[in-house]
Parts: C-alpha cells; structure tokens; sequence
C-alpha cells in the first residue's frame, strides 16, 4: 500500500473559560495521534480511539492508502495557548494528557483562582456590592435562571458574589496561584501514563506561544531617509522545538510553565506576568531551573540595560489570537518522507458569538433606526474585542498563494516530465537504462546532466544561479550568526555584507559560464561544496516519483520498492545531518575570524563531496536491485532534477517547501460540528457567559463544555480524516454518519462516571445521536 501522512498546524484561539471545551478538542487530537501510531504498530486503542483506528483501516483497505495522522506544528495564544503547549508536549514525549482533565474540571475554578489576598473575609465584605452581582446576571435577561440548571445556580450565584466582593481595582485571580497550577499540570503529566512518541523518528515538533510585550522593545527599521530607525513592537512570539536531529526538545517545564502563564493572563483578571513571579514560585516548590539562562536569551529580547526577567507579558490574545504567521513560516523545510497531505487546523471555540453587543447596522427591528454603540461598548470593543476578534483573511489568503505556487510547479514538472526525459536520454544513448548504475556511473552521469541542464537553460540560468547563490549565502550568514552570535544589529549587518564581499571577491557575482551559457567554473565548486538544498530537493523529488509513479501500480508489499526507500532517506538523513546546527557546534574557527575562513570552515566540516560519495553507493545498490522499468523511471527523475529545479524554484521564490502539496484548511469549532446538535455556541456552551468567563463559576459549566469539546472534536476529525481520501477510496455520507455515532457514544461511555453534574445532558445526547 501507498502510505501518507495527514499533518496537522493546528492555530488554537483564545477564549478565557472556554479553555476547558478547547481541551476538550486537543484531548481528542492526542487520542486521533495516537490511534494512528496505535493502528500502525498493531496496538489496540480503547475508546474513542478505535473509532479512528477503524476509520483509518477503512481508508486503507478502500483506498490502498495506509494514513499516518501526525500533528507537528502548534500555535496558540491565551487559553489556546496554554492547550497548545500540553498538547505539543504530550505529542513530543508521549505523555498523556489525561491528567489534565481532573485538573481543568477542578482547579480551573473562580475559588480555586482568586488571589488569597483578594478573597472576601467573610460573608459582610463588601455586602453593599451583592446588588452589582445580580446586575451581572442579569445583563442578557435572567441569564442565570434562564441558562444554568437547577442544580448549579445556587453555586454560579455563590461564587459570582464572592467575585465582585473580592478585592477592587486589582486583578481578583492570583498570579503566582496561576503558576502553581500550570507545574500542578506538569507534575500530573510526568507522573501519568506515557506511552509511545506521536510523530516519527526525525520529525520536529514546532511550538509558538503568542504573548504580549507590555512596554514594548525595539525593533530596527529600514528607510531611504533617515536610513534606520526603530519602532516599539509590543507581539512576541515564543518559539519551542522538539529536534532530536538540532539536540532540542520540550523538557525545559519551566520555560513551558512561563509561555502558559504569560499567554493567558487576561488583562485585568490576572496580573501582569515576569519572570520574577516564576523565580519565587520554582523557589518555593524547591525546582532549580536550569535552563532560566538559555530561555532568556531565546524567548525574551534584550531591553538595553535592564534585566530581561523583569519584562512585562499579557495575554497573547491582544494583538494576535490568532497566530497563523509563524505556523505558516514553520512550513518551511520540514522533513517529508512520503506524501504528504497539509491541513491548517484552527480551533475557534465561538465563531459565530460575540461577547459584546456593537448594535450592528441592519441588526435593527422593523420601525427603528440603527444605533451607533454606546459609550462602554465602544471603549471595551476598542480595547478587547476588536483586536481579538481582527479577520483571519491575510493569513488565509497567503496560505492560499503558497498552495497556488506549488499547484503551479507541480503542473510545471507534469507538463516538463516528457521533454526532460529525452533530454536525459539524449544525453545517455538509448543503452544507458540497460546498463547497471554503479557509485562511479551515478558521479559521472549526475556531473554531466547537471552541466548540460545549465548549458541548455542559455540565459534563463542567471536567474536561478543567482537565487541558489542568495540562498546559500545567507544559509551562511545565518548560521554565522548562531555558532558566534553577533553583538548587535549594526554587527550582524557589517558582518553580513563582509560575507558577501568575500563571496564577490571570489567572482561569484558573475554566475554564467562564458558568452552566458550554463555555470562559471567558480559557481560549481562553490555549489559542489555549499548547496546542500539542492542535493535535498532532488533526493525528496526522486522519492515522490517513487511513491506517484512505481509504488501507486502496486497491489501489494514490495521489497524492492521498500529497499528503494530506505536508501533514499538514508542519502537523505547524511545531508540533513549536515544541515544541523548541532553537526557544525565543535567547528573550531575564532570569534574574530575572517568572512572566508567561516565559509572555507563550513565547506569542509561538512565534506558535501565526499557525502555525495556514500549517498551514491546506497543509490546504486537499491536501483540495481528495481526492475528495469522501474530503474528507469527513478534514474530519469534523479538525473533529470536540476532541468526541474532550474524552471520550479524561481517560481518558489526560493522557499523550498519540501511537502510539495497544496495546503488545505480547515476550522473546528461549535458552528461546524452539527452531527449531534446546530446553533453555535450559545446553543451549546456555558462558558460563554459572563464576557466568556462563565465556565470558572461552575463545575457543571466546565464538565458540559469539556464534554462537548470532545464530541465537537471528534465529529470534525473524522470530516478532515475522511477528506483526504478521495475518488473511488472516499467515505460515503451514510459511512461517515455510523462512524460519528459510534465515536459519541465511545466518549460517552468513557465519561459518563466523571461528568455526575452532566448526567441528564448525557442522557438526552444519548437519545439525540441514537
């Protein structure tokens, strides 16, 4: 069978108490994860989790597609922010996050987040603010009587009065409460089950937290007139990795524990986050940090002469709930090993409900005249809503064009495919496919189509020479600047351009070989020693033909075909090897050395020719063992690359996305999963009340949003699981819906024990789903 992966960016909103319905969903992401791993190591998931199990073994045997369904960039600001980061954790380490549940249901309670400080001292505190609590409820109508249940409204009401009575004009919820419950949450994942890790061997797991930089830092900018200026930026973006190729992973608790805390920290009820509360927190509980130092120098930027650890962050929501922009740039360069469907993921929990009333145009009753809003309205529309609720159509929309330049290329190299391979023939003779490929044959034959492929392209080469030299060169500069990280900006500049002089003064400005046909001798050893983008490209394109053309006319298990791959990836793990910092961490070159002795230093640690040497003994002996037409077929897309990559990667723009497929997307939120129950969010969460705080007042509100976060979960999976099978392998709508209802009734029966204050709404989605 053809394998593919299914790979989920998943962009996780805020959303205040409705963090318990996004855990909801991100607990049912984990248990899809790992009925994939699950399916494809022969184990048996319980639950939930052999529903898509059998979905994924339905595809399969339909389609002759065995799907791999990994999640491996996660990016999320305020509540989403603080799922992301468990969710990111437990697909890197194979923890569960089953603990956390208990602990949602429980702790994330108005009693169990006010400050100590801040609570009322006994039931006379305040007693003249009772009435402003019974104006809170009723600011859409009775809200209370009208939307909690019988049994939870002496509880709602009992905990909003000791709300509004705690302390005003500070934030009511304790900071350093928040962040003992975020190491409580850590604590509970190291000391629950753990099972295997939820992507594959090599493939990083990418973390963005999005925060808020109170006071703002400095950020250089370039103009023509004054040529550099600088400008506060106040968005910061905290990056975490899981590389075991770069030497990273997510380990660094307390560094995870500060991102959680900064992101959610809802201007107003929580106080501002620095690193200082953390510092007295990790003091207490008796937890040295380690790596407090290297977290500093990666998250938070420099602020002149004061101390980094004493940095203002606020929720990440205010200038970007959404964070899709560096998603979207973690796209880049990730490794694939097969074909590849990508989906962008966004998890809004209300779509469709605004916590605030503007007074629209047209929003209006027959007879009246529209109402401009009010003064408050206007004020906290201004200040909360508006930069939260910011359209999403920028990030769709470049998303959309990278999916439309790979579409392009991809008609490119289909429209190319014959052409190309009677040039490669041409150049050969009809024998050469007969012969058998040996290291020495492949060195030859690669030499000579990588030549004529630059002669024939005529002036068309510049261009293309001219992007691969940039590439390369700042490939360089940036990783110049990792291995002796530069003083500032003016020398990271100076050092930058010194670069490039050494690379002019060496003549590779002048790219073309004489009367501008094909490559300058200078430009081909310097690509001989430097571009291994090039040699990474062509080795993922031979795999592709591998899996579209020679394995898709397979019935069944081939091992020729598999030998075929393994020496692919393994040609292709020397030279991602090499790409790594960490391959390059013990170059012995001076602080103060010259643009020239980095780059001839680079050249040689990495020895790209003598890589190419082994990477050709694997090739030839896994061709050799293909049948002839097979043989050929691989030998025409391996020989043939550099005429593809001359006419693709101008149109990439240089960006080299090694998935090589349009990037799909797709939403999870109350207004699209409707199998059980329509309407949206109002129709279905509490948590929604209160200015989306409703869900920390009651038990009942948070075991009824978690419940629907997993049956909201697991119906859109199934929908985006489904679709990447397509044609004659697609699911019917009657298949589909049978799926879903068995899914319900799983989480169902897994839940009815732990969710006693939801049992009568367990009982009517038992009758509605049937």
């Amino acid at each position: 069978m053809r394998e593919k992966e299914l790979r989920f960016a998943l962009i996780c909103y805020g959303g205040i108490s409705l963090a318990v319905y996004m855990h909801g969903i991100t607990k049912e992401i984990w248990r899809l994860a790992a009925a994939s791993r699950a399916w494809h190591d022969g184990g048996e998931p319980a639950g939930s989790g052999a529903v898509y199990r059998d979905l994924l073994a339905g595809i399969a045997a339909r389609s002759s597609v065995r799907l791999r369904v990994l999640a491996d960039i996660v990016a999320g600001a305020s509540a989403g922010g603080i799922n992301g980061i468990f969710l990111a954790r437990a697909l890197a380490t194979g923890q569960s996050l089953d603990p956390l549940t208990e602990l949602w249901l429980g702790g994330a309670d108005v009693d169990s987040l006010l400050d100590p400080d801040a609570r009322p001292l006994s039931a006379a505190t305040k007693f003249w603010a009772v009435p402003i609590a019974g104006w809170a409820m009723k600011r859409r109508g009775n809200v209370i009587d009208r939307t909690v249940g019988e049994g939870a409204q002496d509880e709602v009401r009992a905990k909003l009065s000791r709300f509004v009575r705690a302390r005003w004009f500070e934030p009511p919820f304790g900071g350093e409460t928040f962040s003992n419950l975020l190491l409580d949450a850590f604590d509970a994942m190291d000391a629950g089950p753990k099972g295997p890790v939820l992507v594959p061997a090599g493939q990083p797991v990418d973390l963005f937290v999005s925060v808020t930089d109170f006071a703002g830092h400095s950020m250089p900018l370039a103009l023509n007139s004054p040529p550099r200026v600088t400008e506060q930026e106040h968005r910061l973006i905290l990056h975490f990795r899981q590389d075991g190729r770069a030497g990273k992973d997510l380990g660094d608790m307390p560094g995870l524990a500060a991102a959680a805390r900064a992101t959610a920290s809802f201007p107003g009820a929580f106080p501002p986050f620095t690193l200082r509360e953390l510092d007295r927190v990790l003091e207490k509980r008796g937890i040295e940090w380690s790596g407090r130092d290297a977290f500093i120098r990666a998250q938070l930027p420099s602020g002149g002469e004061s101390d980094p650890a004493d940095r203002v962050l606020i929720d990440g929501s205010v200038l970007a709930n959404a964070p899709f922009r560096p998603a979207i740039a973690a796209l880049k360069q990730r490794p694939a090993r097969r074909e590849v469907d990508r989906r962008f993921v966004y998890i809004d929990p209300k779509p469709d409900f605004r916590s605030i009333s503007f007074g629209k145009p047209g929003e209006v009753g027959a007879g009246e005249e529209a109402r401009l809003p009010g003064f408050l309205p206007t004020i906290l529309g201004a200040l909360s809503e508006i930069p939260r609720e910011q359209p999403i159509r920028e990030n769709v929309e470049a998303i959309e064009g990278m999916s439309r330049r790979i579409r392009r290329m991809q008609h490119i190299v289909d429209a190319m495919k014959v052409e190309v391979e009677e040039q490669v023939a041409a150049l050969f003779g009809t024998t050469f496919f007969l012969d058998t490929p040996t290291p020495a044959r492949l060195e030859k034959w690669r030499a000579k189509a990588q030549e004529q492929a630059a002669a024939r392209a005529g002036f068309a080469y510049a261009p293309y020479g001219h992007l691969k030299l940039s590439a390369v060169v700042e490939e360089l500069v940036g990783m110049v600047d990792r291995l002796s990280p530069p003083e500032g900006a003016v020398h990271r500049s100076n050092r930058r351009q010194a670069l490039w002089d050494e690379v002019r003064a060496r003549g590779l400005d002048r790219i073309s070989g004489r009367k501008g046909a094909g490559a300058s001798g200078d430009a081909i050893a310097f690509f001989r020693t430097h571009d291994l983008g090039f040699r990474i490209r062509r080795l993922r394109f031979m795999a592709r033909e591998l899996d579209a053309v020679i394995e898709s006319r397979r019935e069944g298990r081939d091992t020729a075909c598999e030998d075929m791959r393994g020496a692919i990836f393994t040609a292709l793990g020397l030279y991602l090897e090499r790409e790594g910092d960490s391959w390059l961490a013990e170059l012995d070159v001076p602080a103060d050395a010259a643009p020239g002795q980095w780059i001839d230093a680079i050249a040689a640690r990495r020895d790209l020719t003598a890589v190419d040497g082994e990477a050709d003994v694997l090739i030839a002996a896994a061709l050799t063992a293909l049948p002839k037409d097979d043989r050929r077929v691989l030998l025409l897309a391996y020989l043939g690359y550099p005429f593809y990559d001359i006419a693709t990667l101008p149109l990439l723009q240089g960006e080299g996305f090694d998935e090589f497929d349009p990037i799909k997307i797709d939403r999870i939120s109350p207004s699209d999963a409707t199998a059980i129950r329509s309407g949206g969010a109002s129709a279905m969460l509490k948590g929604i009340e209160f200015n989306s705080f409703g869900a920390f007042f009651s038990r009942a509100y948070r075991e009824n949003d978690y419940l629907w976060g997993r049956l909201h979960g697991a119906d859109r999976l199934i929908d985006i699981v489904s679709s990447s099978a397509t044609g004659e392998g697609a699911l019917k709508a009657d298949e589909l819906a049978a799926i879903k209802r068995r899914a319900f009734h799983a989480i169902l029966d897994e839940e009815e024990e732990r969710l006693p204050k939801v049992a009568a709404l367990i009982a009517e989605l038992r009758s509605e789903i049937g």
